[in-house]
């Protein structure tokens, strides 16, 4: 119960809907209380009238409803018009009482999905704010199940489940006390089996808490198996690999199954022997209130309204069960979602950021970084500085480092060591959004969303473009031309991930995305390996009058020889190995120039 602790907060700010709900359910119940006291004086009145006894008027006080409708019996009405109110009294409290629960489930169950909201939106943000190490190291099918699922279950906890506990409560409540105001003797013996009821649930509670929270762990590699079969769809079709997909998901879905029996196993014991328990308590009724009826014909009244109040307490007693399974389903479910609202991410902006320059000196200080969940070093000692306005080419093979640096750029990662300063100041004391705001990064892992083109371009842009602006950056981009081949130009959906694209149309996408927004410094990782040099070349020259006076960095694993770089840097297991400009490098020998070479051959001799 201490993982749900976490939502008074939500209680506390939905409390007028929360307090005036719980006031329904209390008003609810005293008028379903009525209907049995006012049956049993009723009963009591015709036993009198048949029999023509006198009826002796208790000498409890407290039992005000007595005393309200004493004048009644004791007036001069007929009989038949005694009954007639009496049921008008009872269709009255029933109307009331339906009323008020409507008005009940408008407050507390519409509070739920208030706070089910609120959650959902919480939960996003915060995956938001996680870093990228967080996101490498849990499935996306197990953060959709948090969001979903547990949420989901959750909002039975602080809905029906609430509701259902406060009004068994008060329901029980009213009924012991009308039951103990009547006879003390006869109530006892009712309501023995409630302890047996208490021990059951405490001991069959702690089952149902435990497997509850493994089926939901069990549900999160379900939908993960199920996000990356859908996700890598084109990858199972290529390899022929359908059934052994299939045969894996059987496996997963086998296990929840298991569980999930199990679970139902446990609660299909559960709820009878509730049933029963309350099946003896209405046979103790019956047997101990007869007994009484047989010797004073005055307890037949009694007898009838013991056995509406049993009849009452059924469903309340039985909702304990299952009042009791929601809360500890929601438990198990709140503490998973705990697990990741209490995640702290590495990556923060500080207390009092240094405003963010908009351009300035780049500064790599002996920076070295490891990946912590994999234990790679990919960056070790590398020290540069890079002029405003300069054009970079970082090159070197696959799995040297080339893409950490623009990450470590952007501050997906914090260095281990060393210092990365913009303009002299440290990107630790800058705004993490400021910092990634002011530099447009293409990733080398395209990710495009499933909305319009003039969308996607517009993502990169923090105000809403125009479509001039939009046709420029593609237009830069030298994606313009697809576009408009398209059968709704700018409109066309493209589909998850920018499944309906080639890819080198996604890349150019990309980039047109990264220069809407005019920034001063650009990164390019790898983000032209799937266009053509032709292609390449007149992107390159689209952007020749746009680079002028701004930072560019181009990380790729081959050389571009259509742009005059300044500082090319050549990377080999982490390390800088090389640096210079293009006609210092090819007369070293080394990676670079060999590399110059074999692209030279090739495109003398292409079929080669």
């Amino acid at each position: 119960m201490k993982h749900l602790s976490i939502l008074n907060a939500y209680f506390w700010k939905y409390r007028k809907r929360f307090f005036i709900g719980i006031l329904f359910v209390v008003a609810s119940n005293f008028f379903a209380v009525l209907a049995p006291r006012i049956t049993g004086l009723l009963v009591s009145k015709v036993q009198q009238h048949v029999t023509h006894t006198s009826i002796p008027t208790p000498k409890a006080s407290s039992d005000w409803v007595q005393r309200v409708l004493q004048p009644l019996f004791n007036g001069s009405l007929a009989f038949s018009n005694i009954v007639a109110i009496c049921c008008l009294l009872i269709l009255v409290s029933a109307i009331l009482r339906g009323l008020l629960m409507f008005f009940m489930r408008q407050t507390i169950i519409v509070m739920s999905r208030l706070i089910e909201f609120d959650q959902k939106n919480a939960i996003f943000q915060h995956y938001q704010l996680l870093d990228t190490q967080f996101f490498k190291t849990h499935a996306t099918g197990d953060l959709m199940n948090r969001i979903t699922e547990d949420v989901s279950r959750v909002r039975m906890y602080t809905g029906p489940a609430l509701m259902y506990l406060i009004n068994l409560i008060t329901l029980i409540g009213f009924c012991v006390y009308n039951m103990l105001q009547r006879d003390v003797l006869l109530s006892l013996l009712v309501l023995a089996p409630l302890p047996i009821l208490a021990f059951t649930i405490y001991r069959v509670n702690s089952v149902i808490n435990n497997r509850s929270e493994q089926i939901q762990g069990l549900l999160s590699d379900l939908t993960t198996n199920a996000q990356e079969s859908y996700s890598g769809i084109r990858v199972i079709k290529s390899f022929a690999q359908e059934q052994n997909m299939f045969r894996f998901f059987q496996k997963n879905s086998e296990q929840y199954k298991e569980a999930a029996i199990g679970l139902s196993k446990v609660e299909a014991i559960y709820f009878p022997s509730m049933a029963l328990l309350i099946g003896i308590s209405t046979l103790i009724t019956i047997l101990m209130g007869g007994y009484q009826a047989l010797e004073d014909p005055g307890a037949v009244g009694k007898l009838v309204e013991f056995v509406i109040y049993i009849n009452l307490l059924s469903f309340p007693v039985s909702a304990i069960g299952w009042t009791a399974s929601m809360i500890q389903r929601a438990a198990a479910s709140q503490k998973r979602i705990n697990e990741f609202l209490q995640t702290t991410p590495d990556i923060q902006s500080p207390i009092h950021p240094v405003p963010t320059p908009l351009q300035g000196i780049w500064e790599w200080k002996e920076v070295h970084f490891t990946y912590p969940h994999t234990g790679i070093r990919a960056v070790q000692g590398i020290s540069f500085t890079i002029q405003p306005g300069e054009k970079v080419l970082i090159i070197g093979k696959t799995g040297c480092g080339k893409s950490t640096l623009a990450q470590l750029m952007m501050r997906m990662y914090n260095v281990d060591q060393g210092e990365i300063c913009w303009n002299g100041i440290p990107i630790q004391q800058l705004l993490v959004n400021g910092l990634r705001g002011s530099i447009g990064y293409v990733q080398q892992d395209v990710i495009l969303f499933s909305d319009t083109i003039a969308a996607n371009i517009s993502f990169g842009c923090k105000q809403q473009p125009t479509q001039a602006q939009i046709e420029q950056a593609a237009r830069l981009a030298g994606v313009e031309s697809d576009i408009l081949a398209l059968p709704q130009g700018y409109q066309t959906l493209v589909g998850e991930r920018g499944v309906t694209l080639s890819g080198g149309q996604k890349q150019r996408v990309s980039i047109a995305r990264a220069l809407i927004s005019n920034p001063e410094c650009l990164i390019l990782d790898d983000c032209l390996s799937a266009v053509d040099t032709a292609t390449e070349a007149s992107i390159i020259h689209n952007l020749n009058e746009w680079m002028q006076h701004r930072t560019i960095f181009f990380i790729t694993h081959r050389i571009i020889t259509s742009l005059a770089f300044t500082q090319i840097l050549v990377m080999e297991d982490g390390k800088i190995t090389q640096r210079g400009t293009h006609n210092q490098l090819i007369g070293q020998a080394g990676y670079y120039a060999e590399l110059y070479r074999q692209q030279m051959d090739t495109a003398a001799n292409p079929r080669a």
